[in-house]
């Protein structure tokens, strides 16, 4: 599959992201600019950004980003504001101390928390922070992602020193939601090779800042 991407079809599997805490609003327009001119899926953005004209992207906001330490009414109330400044989709990170101590219950609560605040039709992402899970840990964190209603589960913030997506977790992910629920590689994916790499393991989206280049490897 991943020999057959054209260029136009792998921009439309990318969210075009800009989260540094430094970025200006100034940054943001330019991100857009550029997305549009590479023909991206959806722009993703720190939800104080917002409202954005996006020009026809789609837009994603982060939530709770990117410890996932927040209290989940904050988290809730965060991704509501984002949706109602224009967000179609929320990506939240979890608890990732609930998860390691293995409390699943409070994990899932969480995640429902900020469901119910933006159901459908927008869209949850459920960044779980695959590289500091056991493999044990990834495929309870997507079982209960799946419980409280997410419609993505996701690698990475792209933040944590334990590092970014791998195709070992994108696969252990896939695998665990199959068809039910789709998968979003981020962070550290810095080459056409990686990129393609996560879509065969069952990537349906991609979180990159080095579109640009990315996509210039397809000609």
């Amino acid at each position: 599959m991943t020999q057959e991407l054209t260029r136009a079809q792998l921009a439309q599997m990318i969210d075009h992201t800009l989260l540094k805490p430094e970025a200006t609003r100034e940054d943001v327009a330019a991100l857009i600019e550029q997305g549009k001119e590479l023909g991206v899926y959806a722009v993703c953005v720190s939800p104080s950004m917002l409202p954005v004209d996006a020009g026809g992207l789609h837009v994603a906001a982060v939530c709770g980003f990117p410890s996932g330490a927040h209290r989940s009414e904050v988290k809730a109330a965060e991704a509501a504001w984002a949706a109602a400044d224009g967000a179609e989709e929320i990506d939240m990170v979890i608890n990732l101390g609930l998860a390691l101590d293995d409390d699943w219950d409070g994990v899932e609560a969480d995640i429902m928390t900020v469901r119910e605040a933006v159901p459908r039709p927008v869209v949850l992402k459920v960044i779980i922070e695959s590289a500091a899970l056991s493999d044990e840990r990834i495929v309870h964190a997507c079982q209960r992602a799946e419980s409280a209603g997410a419609d993505f589960v996701k690698t990475s913030t792209g933040f944590h020193p334990a590092g970014g997506a791998s195709p070992h977790a994108v696969a252990l992910m896939k695998s665990t939601v199959e068809d039910r629920l789709q998968v979003k590689a981020s962070g550290g994916i810095r080459t056409l090779a990686q990129a393609l790499a996560m879509i065969e393991a069952g990537a349906t989206r991609l979180g990159l800042s080095g579109t640009a280049r990315i996509l210039s490897e397809l000609g």
